[in-house]
């Protein structure tokens, strides 16, 4: 019999055990009230932002790629070498940078250069040449430090400067082609011929009977004619003959001789007039004094007049060679305009009798042959010597420039493209919606983001046709997108080819500006603008604001609010 200490052990166990079974069945089993309590929505909560004070900036993201810009496709304008042979490359052109005055290629040997230019080359240009294309190649040349003029005119002097150009890359300056000499060489011998032909007919009309004394006449009247010119050139060089200037020295001899006795006369007084004068007397030597002197007067008053007989026998002379010189003088142009006179005469006998002689046809013809090949040589002579073929240079927009694609190999026959050039710098092509293009202006700012994590200032170059005008690669989108182009501010670390994002700021705040989400600001019916404003758990009030710039899903506000106030986005 158990104890009853143990009976109550065992009851309170079954007791405990029976209520753990009921808890558990318990936690099972729920009412449908229960369920449906527990399967009802949480009740709303607010999701709420921090309002914040920072510069807002707005910006159009394109997705681009660097490639080198301007792509531009290059041809030849003609042959190369002058020639009409068929035209083959045998150098291509070489990918990388290109320098003005490089040579781009080789068409059958001969270098084809790269120049800076607006005007395209579409001729040979030959000596003589004008145009605003040789004024162009003569500031090519200029600038490559060959020399030459600015004139605009394909002179030797400008030849010379393309000779150097060309010696300069181990060339040779294109001269005259084989038929080009055999032609010229042709033309010369044909005037030579014709000069020939033209003197053996004026010798044989001046032998003739009629002509040869004529000629004669005629010659020794022009002979006469030279001798009077000489005479009086001769006569009127010189002022004095030698007569004239026998007797100029005889007076100058005599004026001389009466200085001399003149000054011996004076001396003679005043040496007189320095003694001193005696006491008068009685005797004969009283009055001898007063005739010495008076003898000495006389002969000063004689050598005077002397003097003055030479300066007026010189005077005279002078008179009389002056007055001789111009009567020889008329006398020698007489002689001039009468020789003139007989040698017209002459000629013109001479003249009418070639004219009236049966020769004179001859001669006349052979005159008119001789013009006829002159001019044809001076024709063909005005545009015969060194040239530039329009196939030898190809005149670029800008250089340096970089070949980007060769479009030829050697051995291949030239036809049309030979290569396809760009700038020397990157630019960044890609598409925008045709909405945000309405933003885009050039010269806008932007920013790349290269893949290394580098970001790069830039500058917006063109929108829309512009773009597709500045790189050929960056054409309308499928979309209807517009296309856009960018340059960087500078290349390193960017790659052709490499996909890049870029950033183009089209408006942003100058100073910090309170900024809430875009969501949080609602529109009322009277159109005005409001964010709610939770001030306690759950509990909001409307506070009346106005927006500003708007960028990346915030937007600028203003009114009764600070920095650090949460403003509801959504119920939740």
């Amino acid at each position: 019999m158990k104890s009853p200490r143990k009976l109550l052990v065992a009851v309170l166990a079954g007791v405990v055990v029976i209520a753990g079974v009921g808890w558990a069945l318990g936690a099972r089993l729920r009412s449908p009230a229960d369920e449906a309590a527990r399967r009802a929505a949480p009740r709303p909560s607010l999701v709420t932002v921090a309002v914040e004070r920072r510069r807002l900036v707005s910006a159009v993201v394109v997705s681009g790629t660097v490639e080198y810009g301007s792509p531009l496709p290059v041809s030849l304008a003609g042959a190369v070498g002058g020639g009409e042979e068929l035209q083959r490359a045998t150098r291509a052109p070489r990918k990388g940078r290109l320098v003005e005055g490089a040579v781009l290629m080789e068409v059958n040997g001969r270098p084809v250069f790269a120049l800076r230019g607006a005007v395209p080359m579409h001729r040979t240009i030959t000596p003589g040449a004008e145009g605003a294309d040789v004024g162009q190649l003569q500031r090519a040349l200029r600038r490559l430090g060959y020399g030459g003029p600015r004139t605009g005119v394909f002179d030797q002097a400008t030849i010379a400067a393309v000779a150097r150009m060309y010696a300069a890359k181990g060339y040779e300056a294109q001269k005259p082609a084989l038929a080009d000499r055999q032609t010229y060489d042709t033309l010369r011998q044909a005037v030579r011929t014709a000069r020939e032909t033209l003197a053996t007919e004026r010798q044989a009309l001046d032998r003739g009977r009629d002509v040869s004394p004529l000629k004669l006449r005629a010659a020794n009247a022009e002979a006469d004619l030279a001798a009077a010119k000489k005479a009086l050139e001769q006569a009127g060089s010189r002022r004095l003959t030698s007569e004239d200037e026998t007797r100029l020295a005889a007076a100058d001899e005599a004026a001389r001789t009466a200085r001399e006795k003149l000054a011996e006369a004076r001396r003679a007084l005043a040496a007189a007039g320095d003694q001193p004068t005696a006491a008068p007397s009685d005797g004969p030597r009283a009055t001898a004094p007063a005739v010495d002197r008076e003898l000495l007067e006389m002969r000063v008053a004689n050598a005077e007049a002397e003097l003055a007989a030479a300066g007026e026998a010189r005077s005279r002379i002078l008179a009389e060679a002056a007055q001789g010189r111009d009567t020889r003088l008329t006398e020698l142009r007489k002689a001039v305009r009468d020789a003139r006179e007989a040698l017209a005469t002459a000629e013109q006998a001479l003249r009418q009798a070639r004219q009236l002689a049966p020769a004179r046809l001859k001669v006349a013809n052979a005159r008119k042959n001789v013009a006829a090949a002159e001019a044809m040589l001076a024709e063909f002579a005005r545009t015969y010597g060194t040239s530039v073929p329009p196939g030898e240079v190809v005149f670029l927009p800008k250089l340096p420039a970089r070949v980007h694609k060769s479009e030829v190999k050697p051995g291949q026959r030239v036809e049309a493209e030979v290569a396809t050039v760009t700038s020397s710098v990157f630019m960044v092509t890609g598409t925008v919606e045709a909405a945000e293009s309405g933003l885009l202006r050039a010269g806008m700012r932007a920013e790349i983001e290269a893949g290394t994590g580098r970001k790069l200032p830039a500058t917006l170059t063109a929108v829309g046709e512009r773009a597709a005008v500045g790189n050929e690669s960056a054409g309308p989108a499928a979309d209807g997108g517009r296309p856009v182009l960018l340059t960087p501010a500078s290349m390193k670390g960017l790659k052709a080819g490499t996909a890049v994002t870029t950033r183009i700021t089209v408006g942003a705040t100058e100073e910090p500006v309170l900024v809430v989400p875009i969501a949080a600001v609602i529109t009322g019916a009277d159109g005005r603008t409001r964010v709610r404003v939770e001030y306690a758990s759950d509990r909001t009030r409307d506070v009346e604001v106005r927006t500003g710039l708007a960028a990346d899903g915030n937007v600028e506000v203003t009114g009764e609010l600070k920095e650090g106030d949460r403003v509801v986005v959504s119920d939740v």
